[in-house]
């Protein structure tokens, strides 16, 4: 099993949190998830689409049900105006070209649909902690982790609006003992997702 899967299991708590915040923000229609990984939120989100650069990852999902589409979330394989959401959670700090894939995702959204961006801010106990240990951390050597400010200033200039933002994990995973709860807004919580609304 790899690291990445691995992590899910040791921290089960953080990750079902995790979900839970994205679910409060999580609306109906047809979905896709950009970096939908090895299918870890598509699958109990029940989002059938996927977009995915890694192919090992990609496979991992397939098998759970997720059709992936290979691709960066800088050139979604994707039509204009094509969906109702699309969901990136802790995607948005490994790609290349934040500005791009949010654009992409706009792109992507039917008038009136949403983004949905899951990540662990920067500001928090947690974030502060992965920046720190950046070098040494398999996951994270190459991410670049935004705060909620940033973030959502990156969402506005990708023509996105009306924002929604819920928090989770006020504990370190390895501490948790059961789910966490979710709370509105930033500041406090280690895992914040945001939606902004295509107008």
């Amino acid at each position: 099993m790899n690291e990445y899967e691995r992590w899910f299991l040791v921290h089960r708590f953080a990750y079902l949190s995790e979900l839970q915040a994205v679910k409060c923000l999580l609306p109906e229609g047809r979905g896709v998830e950009i970096g939908v990984g090895t299918g870890r939120f598509a699958v109990p989100l029940k989002i059938k689409i996927g977009v995915e650069p890694s192919e090992r990852m990609a496979e991992i999902a397939r098998k759970r049900g997720v059709f992936v589409l290979k691709g960066t979330a800088e050139n979604l394989p994707l039509k204009d105006e094509s969906f109702d959401f699309a969901l990136m959670v802790t995607t948005i700090c490994f790609v290349d070209d934040p500005e791009r894939a949010l654009k992409e995702a706009y792109r992507i959204l039917k008038k009136g649909g949403y983004l949905i961006v899951g990540i662990v801010d920067r500001e928090s106990f947690l974030g502060r902690e992965y920046e720190k240990n950046k070098e040494k951390s398999v996951f994270y050597k190459n991410a670049r982790f935004f705060s909620t400010e940033e973030l959502m200033d990156l969402m506005r200039k990708a023509g996105f609006e009306e924002f929604k933002v819920v928090q989770t994990l006020f504990k370190h995973p390895s501490e948790l003992s059961e789910i966490e709860p979710v709370k509105e807004g930033y500041g406090e919580g280690a895992f914040v997702v945001i939606r902004g609304t295509k107008k």
